[in-house]
């Protein structure tokens, strides 16, 4: 999300209030691109120490995450009754899974995904850092038992909020290009991931319940294309298209995917009109003003005041405003609580050495940190050569590298994917903590050699770059479509 800190406000003319004073340093925090990073990260050294400080601390842990449970039901036949973590994790993460698809939609109709030519390079190599990890996983697995191939899908997964924080901390000496070449293969990768764990990761379809929740989304596709514009008449039906696809069997999460399909992405007024009306509502405001009156006493103004304010609703697509309205509930509270709840693994007896030498732990690690790199700067460099992408202006191999080498930061995606792989047996949990640990030691060796390799990246000076073989992306390739 872009920063609009630099467009001024009517608060910036008043004097600070007390509230404002006390909560600044915090604003001035969430602005930071590496924020939610940040904070994702304190989560999961606090879940790592609270489930290994202690006999009495693991516990606790495990009996607030998977013994504590929270029915929620409607009568006596609807209800469901879980564990906080399973409601974290099935429940919470349909949000965030919500904003997935929001933003893959908004790329598709008018972001970089939105032209052929733009959208070859970030796809060709999310593909590339896709089918290599999960190769080189499958090949060390191939021989072991109790289902450890079931984690083929892990290292597939690129932590998008983690790996674009960790890119932000270099500041400019990473092209702004480049930025937006691992965003949208990042974006590209999530939707690889949400197939996977849609056909892979699903079992025993219940066909009565799927065609339920195929109902509600015609329904919610009925409702857009009556141009209705209200969020909540997409967010309530979205509650039962949820309790519809988690009873067909397909992971709930899911649903949030095809809620966001179904959101408007068009503004019901062009910037022409938007600009009309408004300027004659701010000309009302003013002639309005009177004497000893302010907007609580003028009904002049007040009315326009709000017909700005449905000015600026009509202007906005419902796509954008819902999205920009999860982000930072998704970014500081969803994604931290996903982290607190699943990072918390008891390393055991027998020592982190052995958890990371465990095939599943190996398949991971060198999945994310070998297969990551390798299949995103394999497919973007035969993408180019063959002439079907070109590289963006001002980025060159060593920063391909590079976003590959950031992209190997599965996290929580790739947490995601390891509750889904493995079952809750004793072997299968011992398999799952294995995966997650390998997950965390991949990603932290990820930012670090990923930033090592962007800090040593020679420069590029306007469009010629210190690697040859660039072949610039014309900037003005707009073609898109903003049907929604």
């Amino acid at each position: 999300m872009a920063s609009h800190s630099s467009i001024p406000t009517a608060s910036h003319e008043l004097p600070p209030v007390v509230s404002e004073v006390l909560f600044s340093p915090f604003k001035q925090f969430a602005r930071l691109s590496s924020a939610g990073g940040l904070i994702l990260l304190a989560c999961t050294v606090i879940a790592l120490l609270w489930a290994n400080a202690s006999e009495e601390l693991a516990h606790s842990y495990h009996e607030l995450f998977h013994e504590f449970k929270i029915r929620v039901a409607i009568g006596d036949t609807v209800g469901l009754s879980w564990g906080l973590g399973h409601w974290i994790n099935d429940g919470l993460m349909a949000f965030f899974f919500l904003l997935v698809g929001l933003e893959i939609k908004r790329e598709i109709l008018v972001g970089e995904l939105a032209s052929p030519k733009k959208a070859a390079l970030p796809i060709a190599a999310a593909l590339g850092g896709m089918v290599v990890p999960a190769l080189i996983y499958a090949a060390i697995n191939a021989t072991s038992s109790h289902g450890a191939m079931h984690g083929w899908g892990i290292p597939m997964a690129t932590d998008i909020a983690f790996a674009l924080g960790i890119m932000a901390l270099l500041g400019s000496k990473v092209p702004a290009s480049l930025k937006v070449f691992l965003t949208s293969l990042a974006i590209a990768d999530d939707l690889g991931a949400l197939l996977v764990i849609a056909i892979f990761y699903t079992e025993n379809l219940q066909w009565a319940y799927l065609g339920l929740g195929g109902a509600v989304v015609l329904t919610l596709f009925a409702f857009n294309m009556l141009q209705i514009r209200n969020p909540m008449m997409y967010l309530l039906p979205g509650v039962v298209l949820w309790y519809f696809i988690y009873m067909s069997g397909v992971h709930a999460t899911i649903a949030g995917v095809l809620l966001a399909a179904t959101i408007p992405a068009t503004a019901r007024v062009n910037t022409d009109r938007y600009l009309k009306a408004s300027r004659k509502a701010l000309d009302a405001f003013e002639e309005a003003a009177e004497p000893g009156t302010d907007v609580k006493t003028n009904t002049k103004q007040r009315s326009a005041v709000m017909a700005m304010e449905t000015n600026n609703t009509l202007v906005l697509p419902p796509l954008i405003r819902l999205e920009n309205g999860i982000h930072p509930w998704a970014a500081f509270f969803i994604i931290p609580i996903f982290a607190l709840a699943n990072a918390g693994v008891h390393i055991g007896d027998h020592g982190i050495g052995s958890a990371l030498s465990g095939p599943v732990s190996m398949g991971v690690i060198l999945g994310l940190l070998l297969g990551k790199p390798i299949g995103v700067f394999l497919a973007a460099f035969i993408s180019v050569k063959l002439g079907i992408a070109g590289l963006p202006r001002g980025v060159n191999w060593f920063h391909i590298a590079g976003a590959g080498c950031l992209a190997g930061i599965g996290f929580t995606m790739a947490i995601f994917i390891a509750n889904l792989a493995f079952p809750n047996t004793e072997v299968g949990l011992m398999e799952r903590q294995h995966a997650i640990i390998g997950i965390l030691a991949a990603s932290a060796v990820a930012s670090v050699v990923g930033l090592t390799v962007l800090a040593l990246a020679p420069k590029c000076k306007g469009d010629a770059c210190a690697i040859p073989d660039m072949t610039p992306v014309d900037e003005d390739d707009t073609d898109g479509n903003e049907a929604g």
